[in-house]
């Protein structure tokens, strides 16, 4: 096949595939550590996308795996507002009980209908950073819509939380504008929109913090047919992937929660567990906020 019939084009020049080439930074992290860990706490509860909320559809991806089209779904309603009514309050008194701060990355609708959301998690030390005002996409969302979701997003988690966002993380894809709308916005230190490396970055030619995130290290496999069961599947994978990382040394491991996944009484033994192996490490790891893993990054590289 001449080279000219192949199908398709090559990635664009500004994907960067190579990374750090097997050759990271040493990020220096606070005390020697030889690991930074980011949980995150993912609050959604009120911001998904529900006909009864006067959405244009319920949400595409229900606990149940029933879809409703054209219609309220209180079935999925009540699954939602399990993390807002129990969920949030099991979560933060397990990070109370083993003495790490997180970071709450919230959406501003959930928490414009419930302040605790936001308000609760400030209150005990915990960061409090941006994930939209609806838990969506923004893949071609309107770059207009997109500036106003943002705007709102920061008045409506600063009002509650006491302080501006200084993180942002969009569910699932961003639009090809949603970085640069980051940073003409001017507040905003960091966003967690990677998946694809173990360590930090700066956005070319700018201060903006990348933080890479992760799916697998995730509560979220708990749904149906993601791998998840029993609490001990979480704790195993995520001890799994802390003790490589540990071993390595000089990475970054995000774990995610969700308040109505993790927050389920057969459930949260999972974190729990978690949390008492990596107390096991001593100094020899920093959990941190994600904004105080940013800061560190730009303060030594920046």
């Amino acid at each position: 096949m001449a080279e000219g019939a192949l199908p398709g084009g090559m990635p664009p020049a500004d994907r960067d595939l190579a990374g750090y080439r097997g050759t990271p930074p040493d990020p220096a992290w606070p005390g020697g550590a030889r690991l930074a860990l980011s949980l995150v706490v993912n609050v959604e509860e009120g911001a998904e996308l529900s006909i009864g909320s006067g959405d244009e559809r319920n949400e595409s991806g229900p606990e149940t795996g029933q879809l409703v089209q054209g219609a309220p779904d209180p079935c999925m309603e009540t699954h939602f507002a399990y993390g807002s009514r129990v969920g949030l309050w099991r979560v933060m008194d397990v990070l109370d009980a083993h003495g790490v701060t997180a970071t709450f990355s919230c959406c501003a609708r959930a928490v414009a209908v419930t302040p605790d959301l936001a308000a609760a998690p400030a209150a005990r030390g915990h960061e409090v950073s941006a994930h939209g005002w609806r838990w969506e996409m923004h893949a071609n969302m309107p770059e207009a819509t997109e500036r106003a979701v943002m705007a709102r997003t920061v008045a409506t988690l600063a009002e509650h939380a006491g302080t501006r966002p200084v993180g942002w993380h969009t569910k699932s894809a961003p639009s090809v504008n949603t970085r640069r709308l980051l940073l003409e916005d001017g507040g905003f230190l960091y966003d967690s929109d990677a998946y694809d490396d173990d360590l930090p970055r700066l956005h070319p030619g700018t201060r903006h913090v990348i933080l890479p995130y992760a799916f697998d290290t995730n509560d979220m496999r708990f749904r149906p047919g993601q791998g998840f069961v029993f609490a001990e599947d979480f704790s195993r994978y995520c001890i799994a992937s802390f003790d490589r990382l540990m071993a390595e040394g000089g990475r970054m491991m995000s774990v995610g929660l969700h308040l109505r996944i993790i927050g389920r009484p057969g459930r949260i033994a999972g974190l729990e567990q978690f949390l008492a192996h990596v107390a096991k490490a001593g100094d020899a790891v920093w959990v941190a906020p994600r904004r105080e893993i940013a800061r560190h990054w730009l303060k030594r590289f920046g």
